[in-house]
């Protein structure tokens, strides 16, 4: 039996190599994402180099490369390798459940839902963080179990997930739009450059909150690989192996939900990293099943080389991280899709 099958019983020199091949793999990943957020530190009006930024870190500097490292921009770091990895888990779970490439929450519609819900909060009962964060998580979860019974029939499988996903986000999407129509102007300024899902601005006030949701939920959603990895065989191989296959279904795609939902919270829906990390990762990973841990260090790492880009391609001109995910994204999702085509006609 293959090595690499996920569930499956393998030898002890195979299981070996496999989880060797995935620790180096995340450790790179890692190093690579850490020295990135180490220049988007680095990075603004007042530069600072490589070396500059890691002597301030460790005690070195002045008072002001202190005040400018640990409280203007830290912050903005820290949040694109915690929602990177939060996004690339989610990612992960919904492709593996949905068994598809496509499966993603900004394709399904869990990110648009997370967007609806924090406009109806900004719009109705004003922008304070609580009640954006509020509105975000509860949009999210909304829409994922609006799109998980009505693809329901006698279990929820992967393409009517998808399918009833990218309808309901349609939809949402339009009425996104009708609110920002009728918002007061400053209001559909804001809800605009928040919703192209930005970093700008972020701050430890806002960002500490979305790490405490974050932390406890993607170690929770790490910890379920196991079973996600049953999901992977199938249902009925799932239930032969011991897996309460719907409720363990639905406590992932929760937990995913949680992860989107609060980073979108703070960040806005960041498009396209929980769509592109978990496959790179698994291709670089050169593993048959999906698996988290590489998927949440591609995610931090994409994210954080992203903002990296948008703060220094136009400097001084800071864009918003997602014009740059949804280039790279869009890339993406076409070479996908011209693939499975060609897939499809060989088949």
């Amino acid at each position: 039996m293959s090595a690499e099958a996920p569930g499956a019983a393998v030898t002890v020199p195979g299981r070996a190599r496999r989880l060797g091949r995935e620790t180096a793999l995340c450790l790179v990943l890692s190093a690579l994402a850490v020295l990135f957020a180490l220049l988007v530190v680095g990075s603004g009006d007042y530069p600072m180099g490589l070396g500059k930024v890691i002597n301030v870190i460790l005690g070195g500097g002045e008072g002001l490369e202190g005040t400018i490292v640990f409280q203007w921009r830290a912050p903005r770091a820290v949040a694109a390798l915690a929602f990177g990895a939060a996004l690339g888990v989610a990612g992960a779970v919904f492709q593996s459940l949905t068994r598809n490439p496509l499966g993603s929450p900004d394709i399904i519609g869990f990110s648009t839902g997370a967007y609806t819900g924090a406009l109806l909060a900004l719009t109705l009962v004003g922008g304070s963080f609580l009640a954006t964060s509020l509105g975000a998580l509860a949009g999210g979860l909304a829409t994922a179990l609006t799109v998980y019974f009505l693809a329901w029939r006698r279990g929820s499988h992967g393409f009517r997930l998808i399918l009833v996903g990218i309808g309901v986000s349609a939809m949402l999407a339009a009425l996104n739009q009708w609110l920002v129509l009728r918002a007061e102007i400053e209001v559909a300024m804001a809800a605009a450059v928040w919703g192209a899902g930005t970093l700008n601005g972020v701050g430890w006030p806002v960002l500490i909150p979305a790490l405490i949701a974050i932390v406890p939920v993607l170690g929770l959603t790490l910890a379920g690989g196991r079973n996600l990895g049953m999901l992977e065989l199938g249902d009925d191989t799932a239930t032969a192996l011991g897996v309460r296959v719907e409720p363990a279904r639905l406590v992932l795609i929760v937990l995913a939900v949680l992860l989107t939902s609060a980073a979108t919270a703070v960040a806005g829906p960041i498009a396209f990293v929980a769509l592109v990390a978990p496959q790179l990762a698994k291709r670089l990973n050169r593993a048959a099943g999906m698996r988290l841990a590489p998927a949440a260090c591609m995610g931090a790492l994409l994210l954080v080389a992203s903002d990296l880009v948008a703060q220094r391609v136009f400097a001084p001109v800071q864009l918003p991280v997602g014009v740059v995910t949804v280039s790279i994204g869009g890339i993406y999702l076409i070479w996908l899709l011209s693939r499975e085509g060609r897939a499809a006609k060989r088949a």
